[in-house]
């Protein structure tokens, strides 16, 4: 999204708002907007936030109403960096890192047919090798389907099998030098995440990713007692009163906050700071786009607990900010330029828009089979040619 100031600075931002269509979307984010922004200072981050968080005598986490903010606010923070020609971490506590460790999911290689990739440790095992020829250190997969809408499930053994060989597969590719990332989406109950989790501690994963559905705070903490691999969570999470649950119950090590939904880039700061004091890391979530990334990583440029942030390498994505962000060597170095540190080619982002009607990661129907196994085709889609 584009906001546009009266002295004629234009900020980005990006919402990561998955529960309704784009098109209801869009006037949620004019709603949102004209509510509670426009005239408004773009200073006046903390007055806007309270003002959308309390509205319709809500003052509690709403996933549309603050995905619509925390766009509008990544592209507040962009136009305060511009107008003061300084980055946003500049302005949000300064520099702390350098650089940032990176993670990719892993994605079929040119010789690799797309189907058979989601469901072949092998193949997943060449990716892994490949990802870490290139320079990366950590690498995520997530092979424990399906997702439902019947809520958490008790794995098929099927499934902890496969997972087990997925685990086994990539350890043996990487050796030590890269880490695991186990991704799962919410899809089990706690025993059921439990008996899983257990199974994958012998190739000492770094994370154990939102094991059950991220609204039972108590279950989640269940998991994070018996399973000797940390437990990470947060994408699907809004503003730090959903954060700060987690954190009280011991129920993760490891938060994933999106910034196009958790609020915004000083939310998710407030965020980070909750979490330094109880011993947790960062590790922002992306599932969005370009905007998204460079909001995360000005995030993480700021923090001392910042562990490492996701990338998409998507070719369009690439070109909708001109290559301004890139990763080298398994790292994300500091952009250069004001605010965000990106511009956006608004011309080709309107040649291409969205068309479709299917929703984030939609959950399946049916329920998890136990006789002929699960298929799940990957949380990412694969990378691009050219």
């Amino acid at each position: 999204m584009k906001l546009t100031t009266d002295t004629g600075i234009t900020g980005w931002g990006e919402c990561y708002g998955a529960s309704v269509g784009a098109e209801a979307m869009t006037h949620v984010i004019r709603d949102v907007f004209a509510r509670h922004m426009e005239g408004e200072n773009p200073e006046n981050i903390e007055l806007m936030f309270r003002r959308a968080y309390s509205s319709g005598f809500t003052q509690r986490p709403d996933l549309s109403v603050m995905g619509a903010f925390s766009g509008l606010e990544i592209a507040c923070w962009d136009i305060l960096g511009k107008d003061r020609d300084r980055p946003v971490h500049a302005l949000i506590g300064g520099q702390m890192n350098e650089r940032l460790r990176a993670y990719t999911y892993l994605y079929p290689l040119a010789h690799h047919e797309m189907t058979p990739f989601w469901s072949s440790p092998e193949m997943a095992g060449e990716a892994a090798a490949d990802c870490v020829a290139r320079g990366y250190t950590a690498v995520k997969f997530d092979p424990a389907g399906p997702y439902t809408l019947r809520g958490g499930h008790m794995p098929s053994m099927n499934d902890i099998e496969k997972s087990v060989a997925f685990c086994a597969a990539i350890r043996t590719a990487v050796g030590d030098r890269a880490d695991l990332l186990f991704g799962t989406h919410g899809q089990f109950t706690a025993a059921g995440a439990i008996r899983l989790g257990q199974a994958l501690e012998p190739y000492s994963p770094l994370w154990f990713e939102e094991p059950i559905p991220p609204d039972d705070v108590e279950a989640m903490a269940r998991v994070a007692r018996a399973v000797r691999v940390p437990v990470a969570t947060g994408e699907r999470l809004t503003t730090k009163a959903e954060f700060a649950a987690l954190l009280r119950a011991g129920a993760a090590e490891i938060l994933q906050p999106a910034l196009g939904r958790a609020g915004g880039i000083w939310e998710a700061r407030k965020i980070a700071v909750l979490a330094e004091a109880h011993s947790a890391q960062i590790a922002p979530h992306l599932y969005a786009g370009p905007v998204e990334w460079a909001a995360n990583i000005q995030l993480g440029l700021a923090i001392p607990n910042c562990l490492m942030v996701e990338t998409i390498e998507t070719p369009f994505h690439a070109k909708l900010i001109g290559g301004a962000i890139r990763v080298e060597e398994g790292f994300v170095a500091a952009p250069g330029g004001a605010g965000l540190g990106i511009e956006v080619d608004e011309a080709l982002a309107r040649a291409h828009p969205w068309t479709g009607t299917e929703l984030h990661l939609e959950m399946q129907e049916a329920p998890c089979d136990y006789q002929g196994g699960n298929n799940l085709a990957g949380g990412a889609p694969p990378r691009e040619e050219g």
